[in-house]
């Protein structure tokens, strides 16, 4: 599913590319007078709306019309809009949606109101899609091989794909690449522009800039990691983006795929604990919107202490959490791994 009526994007996508922002949401704001009109925006996760309203607050001030779908705390792999949720989405002017299966619970939906003309931008296709599966083979292919005959593993492989990870060939995480939402931020402000006016583009590329800057401080959080403990496990496949883009290694996930709704087996939680074991292994990292359970588990069966970190990995955290914001949500889950990690 592409975006409706946005092959006018693609040149607007190319215009963009390595552009700076050059004005802040004051100059922006110069330019609300002139606007063409304010267009109503539905968004479907916290994370995306984040960034959607700091656009649109900084082109027109309080007078922006941004609707979040997803409540804080949602896993988007299995929330599903009500019934006046979906009648709003069908109303606005845009639908801004992360995509690549993301939203499982949202995507017939969605889909029924693009078919019907909606205006429906999935971001995550835009920018440069990694395969799923981030997880390094030489960690998966030394215990398979000593524990598994090649039978039993074409046994198993059916099963995997059968459990489904709607996603398909692609992660939809690409958030956890903070250069990837700035481009993305680029790209909605580009759009909204469309009709909203020259606002929101100086704006997107405004919003661009400071999650940008946010991404040094990141960076400097994360360099305290030492190249040797940049090793990761995770709930379900989550953490590509952030491991291609920040030099870490995946060795392993308790849920194979990039959905939580996936299912594991006693075997592969067998042969993860193995890996763990293998490599040293001080930390799994899951989700604030999920269960910890299955992880807590899972690190009462290593024979080294074992942490059990919740990350804001698919949605935005409440007052006070430190995640208020997608460029806070960064910051804080940079700082609980690294923390993880090294202590």
């Amino acid at each position: 599913m592409k975006i409706k009526r946005n092959e006018r994007l693609l040149g607007a996508t190319v215009s963009l590319v390595g552009m700076l922002a050059v004005a802040g949401c004051t100059a922006a704001s110069d330019e609300i007078v002139q606007a063409d009109s304010v267009p109503s925006v539905v968004v479907t996760t916290t994370i995306l709306g984040s960034v959607v309203s700091d656009i649109a607050t900084c082109a027109v001030g309080d007078d922006s019309s941004v609707t979040v779908m997803m409540p804080l705390g949602a896993d988007p792999h299995d929330f599903q809009a009500s019934s006046a949720q979906v009648a709003e989405m069908a109303r606005a002017d845009l639908i801004v949606a992360n995509g690549l299966g993301l939203e499982e619970g949202m995507m017939d939906a969605i889909e029924n109101i693009e078919a019907d003309g909606g205006a429906v931008m999935e971001i995550a296709s835009l920018l440069d899609p990694l395969p799923l599966g981030n997880v390094d083979e030489h960690a998966e292919d030394e215990h398979s091989e000593d524990e598994h005959s090649e039978d039993e593993h074409a046994a198993e492989e059916p099963a995997a794909e059968e459990d489904g990870h709607a996603h398909g060939d692609f992660d939809p995480h690409f958030w956890f690449d903070m250069e990837r939402m700035a481009s993305a931020a680029q790209l909605i402000g580009a759009e909204l522009a469309l009709t909203g006016g020259e606002a929101y583009d100086t704006c997107g590329q405004s919003v661009a800039a400071d999650i940008r800057a946010t991404e040094l401080d990141v960076i400097k959080t994360l360099d305290e990691i030492p190249e040797l403990d940049r090793i990761l496990v995770t709930d379900h496949d989550a953490l590509g983006y952030f491991a291609t883009r920040y030099d870490f290694r995946i060795v392993g996930v308790v849920i194979p795929g990039g959905s939580t709704l996936g299912e594991t087996n006693s075997q592969e939680l067998a042969d993860l604990v193995a890996t763990m074991e293998k490599e040293g292994v001080v930390a799994i990292f899951g989700d604030t919107a999920t269960s910890s359970e299955l992880l807590d588990v899972l690190a009462s069966e290593l024979n080294q202490e074992v942490s059990v970190i919740q990350l804001y990995v698919g949605g935005l955290g409440g007052p006070d959490s430190g995640a208020q914001t997608y460029e806070e949500m960064m910051r804080t889950n940079a700082t609980m791994i690294a923390q993880g990690l090294v202590g």
